[in-house]
């Protein structure tokens, strides 16, 4: 009988799993394996929020393939040597996989492939993450996009083509189970408990991405194009960490959103989904991005002019970064977002554009600092939305917000956030204030007086003009 190994990496599901679904075809025994090698993944392994979602996705998976028949393989070390390993201890002939797109996994995996077959196995990567692969979407030129809406009028024509499957009934497994780690012995909890906020927010895995997906659709999506950058209202979907470690896909995203839409009642339906739709879209773009300009997780996309801007030295900004870091600016709205996010491990994407905004340009902080937090404290820390969220908060990416698009977090605040609802339930020194001075306590100093917070480190106008006068410097070409 014909046996073929399933590794597993960030596809973390049964439904809609290609390479799953061929392996159930294609051979009698299937031996789903996760093997945990973060160094393969360096500079960008994962952080320590991602790593305390892994732990419990893995948890939830391992229960999923169990009932269903053949029980998770967990291994630790070299993923080359212990599919070598597994081949030889269960007699597979065959290796499948889903592709990912960061650019120390491609190079790792195609370092696997060829090796696998010259050992005479057979060895095939699905596509199980994205509705299009970064290089079947090209202009007419033939070249990678850089612009988003062109790049998603393109892309959104291929959605017909994207219909999620079925999860296999039943997947048998090999006659004896191979031995497997625990999955506490992987590390990935936090040796020092910090994740209380974590425990109480997440909830990983298949089951609670698909109930997530029915709630948002069946609650939310009709108020999506009008709530959705409304910090205070439960209005986006909480999906992106489910995506990230693939515990659902965008393809059952965009059907169970089309779906929706299609069965009509409430009034802005088709516009939330379709608004809604398009923010996966986003998803997509970023990946396009990072396959095939794979120097931007720690380059501006445009080197040859942004390589040159004007960055404070860290020994000067080190004291700001930390205030930022923790949530202790002084400036409500920002310092709100930073709170949320190391309680709960995820942001509202709002407020991670003001808050990035503050760093890059109020602080002239260089945006990877910001990234390599991002990438240490979300949840859903993809490399790709990570890489292109900052460059287009900082303007040196693609698609990028103009250099002189610098967020006032003042009135993003009142306009956003009017009664103050995201501010009092993270800022719960301040909750007390009226709502005219929430957004601005600096200006009511006797109302500010006695509740702990701290003043602005940074006077917002100043520091604009400041900006904008690096910015300007960068304009000129240089000579040669």
């Amino acid at each position: 009988m014909s046996t073929v190994l399933l590794w597993l990496r960030r596809d973390l599901r049964l439904t809609d799993h290609p390479a799953l679904l061929a392996a159930c075809e294609r051979h009698q025994r299937v031996v789903p394996v996760y093997i945990h090698a973060p160094d393969e993944e360096a500079p960008w392994a994962p952080g320590g929020a991602a790593r305390w979602w892994l732990h419990h996705s893995l948890k939830a998976l391992s229960e999923s393939l169990a009932a269903a028949g053949s029980p998770l393989v967990i291994r630790a070390g070299d993923s080359l040597d212990t599919l070598r390993a597994l081949a030889d201890e269960t007699g597979a002939r065959a290796v499948y996989w889903s592709r990912l797109y960061e650019p120390a996994a491609i190079a790792r995996d195609r370092r696997v492939k060829d090796a696998l077959r010259r050992d005479g196995l057979e060895v095939e990567s699905f596509n199980s993450a994205l509705l299009c692969e970064p290089w079947t979407v090209k202009t007419g030129s033939g070249d990678p996009y850089r612009v988003f809406t062109p790049f998603w009028r393109n892309a959104v024509t291929r959605l017909a083509e994207t219909r999620p499957q079925p999860a296999p009934t039943r997947i048998a497994g090999p006659a004896q189970a191979p031995q497997s780690l625990p999955l506490n012995a992987l590390g990935l909890l936090p040796k020092i408990a910090w994740d209380d906020g974590l425990y109480a927010y997440c909830r990983p895995g298949e089951a609670a991405a698909l109930e997530r997906l029915d709630r948002f659709c069946e609650e939310r999506i009709a108020r999506y194009s009008a709530q959705r950058d409304v910090p205070g209202v439960a209005a986006t979907s909480g999906l992106s960490p489910y995506l990230h470690f693939g515990e659902i896909s965008p393809r059952q995203i965009v059907a169970r959103a089309q779906a929706q839409a299609a069965a009509g009642g409430e009034a802005g339906l088709l516009a939330g989904s379709e608004h809604f739709i398009r923010e996966v879209g986003w998803r997509e773009f970023g990946h396009h991005l990072l396959f095939h300009f794979p120097q931007t997780p720690d380059q501006p996309l445009y080197a040859d002019k942004y390589g040159r801007f004007p960055w404070r030295a860290p020994a000067d900004y080190a004291d700001d970064l930390r205030a930022w870091q923790r949530g202790r600016t002084g400036i409500p709205i920002v310092d709100a977002g930073m709170r949320q996010l190391w309680a709960t491990g995820w942001m509202h994407n709002r407020v991670r554009m003001i808050v990035a905004s503050l760093l890059t340009k109020n602080l002239l902080i260089p945006w990877q600092e910001g990234a390599r937090w991002f990438w240490d404290t979300l949840v859903d820390a993809s490399l790709a939305n990570n890489t292109l969220g900052w460059q287009w908060s900082a303007g040196c990416g693609a698609d990028a917000a103009p250099y002189y698009r610098i967020f006032n977090p003042v009135l993003q605040s009142a306009k956003f956030d009017p009664q103050g609802v995201y501010l009092r339930q993270w800022l719960p020194e301040l909750a007390a204030l009226p709502d005219d001075a929430l957004h601005a306590p600096w200006e009511k100093p006797a109302l500010l007086a006695g509740t702990g917070y701290p003043l602005p480190i940074i006077d917002l106008a100043a520091s604009r003009d400041r900006a904008l006068a690096a910015y300007d410097a960068i304009k000129t070409p240089q000579p040669g």
